[in-house]
């Protein structure tokens, strides 16, 4: 039986490192290995201490992903699975739930859960495994109403090359991960010495001009050479989490057959 109550409780705003690893994972591996979905708790710890696409790497034990997945579940973001046949207990997200999140979005905030910061080059190669993101023009869509809403936060302008996002989960004690930069007209207006001036004028002159397209072109072959690396990376840890499904399947037959 699977326990969800449609309370008046108030939208999670703020989640502790632990909390939102937990929950990132959860949504993470309902997406991409739904067979094994909801997770048992071994299967919860496993993708929590995984050592890809997870910053930083961390290495919790049962205890601590238990007293994470109860506080989750006290909040209204978790649920827990009572099997009839008293196999081992597995646990959902209630994400959909809570909050007014598109299938992509939900992709997004997962990955930021639990990866943190990055260009929106690995953003949408990473996320896009989980669910299609066409292109940067989508994933700019997306993260500009997550960013409307106070759900990410961004370095500058979704527009300009090299800008990072982070969720906005964090609490106020902690590294708030990238904060918005200050725009070009808030800057404190000054006029430099002439000596300057002239340096300048002289250096931009001087300076051969930026081919835009080629940069462009650049850009777009190291992100995709990152995003076949990612999902080599990702393959591997399929296969990880396919043997800890079968594990866990095999325990529980066990377990039914008093081994």
């Amino acid at each position: 039986m699977d326990e969800f109550e449609n309370d008046d409780r108030p939208e999670v705003r703020e989640l502790s490192s632990r909390q939102r690893r937990v929950l990132g994972v959860l949504i993470e591996k309902g997406l991409t290995t739904p067979e094994y979905y909801p997770l048992t708790l071994k299967a919860v710890m496993t993708g929590s201490n995984q050592k890809s696409n997870r910053s930083p790497v961390v290495d919790y034990d049962e205890d601590a992903i238990e007293e994470t997945l109860d506080q989750l579940k006290d909040a209204g973001l978790v649920g827990v699975l009572h099997p009839d046949s008293g196999r081992s207990l597995r646990y959902r997200h209630y994400v959909r739930k809570r909050y007014e999140f598109s299938e992509p979005q939900i992709a997004i905030l997962a990955e930021l859960l639990c990866r943190g910061r990055q260009t929106l080059g690995e953003l949408r190669g990473r996320a896009s495994r989980m669910v299609p993101i066409e292109n940067l023009s989508l994933l700019r869509s997306e993260l500009n109403d997550l960013l409307t809403r106070g759900y990410i936060q961004a370095s500058g302008s979704l527009e300009r090359r090299g800008v990072e996002v982070d969720h906005a989960f964090y609490r106020p004690n902690e590294n708030r991960g990238v904060m918005p930069s200050m725009p070009a007209d808030a800057l404190p207006a000054s006029t430099p010495a002439p000596s300057t001036v002239a340096s300048t004028t002289a250096a931009q002159t001087a300076a051969p001009a930026i081919d835009n397209t080629k940069v462009d072109a650049l850009e777009s072959q190291l992100a995709e050479l990152r995003s076949q690396n990612q999902e080599l990376r990702d393959e591997v840890e399929q296969l990880r989490s396919t043997i800890d499904g079968l594990q866990s399947k095999v325990d529980d037959i066990c377990r039914d057959l008093g081994i």
